[in-house]
């Protein structure tokens, strides 16, 4: 009997040994499922507390870019400005200490970290950034507010302003130093969002202050374009932010992190465009302002719920390692 008489049987049955039969298939081998140790998460979700720490995020950056938006608008002769942007880094600064000290459960913890200074360490470097600024904003604040001492005023504002850029990027080398994927892997853009989402904030707390006080419309000119452009860059450099970072990216478009970035993107473009068109319309440029500054802080918030999020999917902890490990071929460290 021949092999085909083998297959074509009146039953039409392939009848042949089950070992034949199997010589006979091509071997497949079913992709691998990723599974984690019962299905538990790899990394332990961050304790930070909710709002504290997003707000913390929000208030510090908004701070730091609020004091060097105020000795700006001081040396270029727009005194209402330079008088909301002092409030606003004082006011700014000051809650960003309450704030962590309301973290940390205790006052004590905050002065603890103050006891040395541990280059190696962003949040200790971060604390040594934050309390001096805030000194320095709150000396600015108290001499714009009384009129006392107006020269060392300005020196505290100048010191402040010094401050101000390491302050509207600190934060974000805080969390890209954590193990959390979604943030460790952003560690390239994160310093980017976090700067322009509070040069944005800075200028809409600008053009809202200038609304409130009923200043010269004037004045609004540099908030509302620090503002546009600020809201232009974090747009821009989180949605690269988002593509590089591949399946990670997912949880930044899904979930509550999803939503909150959503929402924030809405606000920050609805809040450039109407700085620009409107600045010289009071009510129409405070109403921007405070786009911006929603939209500011809700991308901290969204940030925030994103790495919340990935701490909790294994697959983001241990696929990129796998990925890692397949990159650099087998007997490399």
């Amino acid at each position: 009997m021949t092999h085909q008489d083998h297959i074509d049987t009146p039953a039409g049955r392939d009848v042949r040994a089950p070992r034949e039969r199997a010589a006979a298939q091509p071997e497949t081998v079913p992709p691998a499922e990723f599974r984690s140790y019962y299905g538990r998460p790899v990394l332990k979700q961050p304790v930070w507390k909710v709002p504290d720490v997003p707000v913390y995020l929000f208030s510090g950056g908004m701070a730091g870019a609020s004091a060097v938006l105020a000795e700006l608008a001081a040396a270029t002769g727009r005194p209402a400005l330079a008088r909301v942007a002092r409030l606003g880094a004082a006011g700014g600064a000051l809650a960003g200490v309450g704030l962590l000290i309301h973290d940390l459960g205790r006052p004590a913890r905050f002065l603890n970290m103050l006891r040395m200074v541990k280059f190696t360490s962003p949040l200790s470097v971060g604390t040594w950034i934050l309390s001096p600024f805030s000194a320095l904003t709150t000396a600015a604040a108290a001499s714009e507010i009384t009129g006392v001492a107006p020269v060392l005023g300005r020196a505290a504002g100048l010191g402040a302003a010094a401050l101000g850029g390491p302050m509207t990027t600190y934060t974000a080398v805080l969390i890209t130093d954590t193990a959390v994927p979604a943030w460790h892997e952003a560690y390239r853009e994160m310093p980017v969002v976090f700067g322009a989402s509070a040069v944005s904030a800075a200028g809409g707390l600008g053009l809202l202050g200038l609304g409130v006080l009923g200043a010269d419309v004037a004045e609004n000119a540099p908030a509302a374009r620090l503002g546009a452009a600020g809201a232009a860059v974090e747009l821009a450099a989180g949605t690269a932010m988002e593509r590089r970072l591949g399946d990670i990216g997912e949880k930044y478009r899904t979930g509550p992190a999803g939503r909150w970035l959503r929402a924030a993107r809405v606000l920050s473009a609805t809040g450039a465009v109407g700085a620009i068109a409107g600045r010289r319309h009071r009510g129409v440029a405070a109403a921007s302002g405070v786009a911006l500054l929603a939209g500011s802080l809700a991308t901290r918030f969204g940030i925030f719920f994103a790495g919340r999020a990935s701490a909790a999917d294994p697959r983001d902890t241990v696929v990129p390692q796998r990925a890692r490990v397949s990159r650099s071929g087998p007997g490399s460290p």
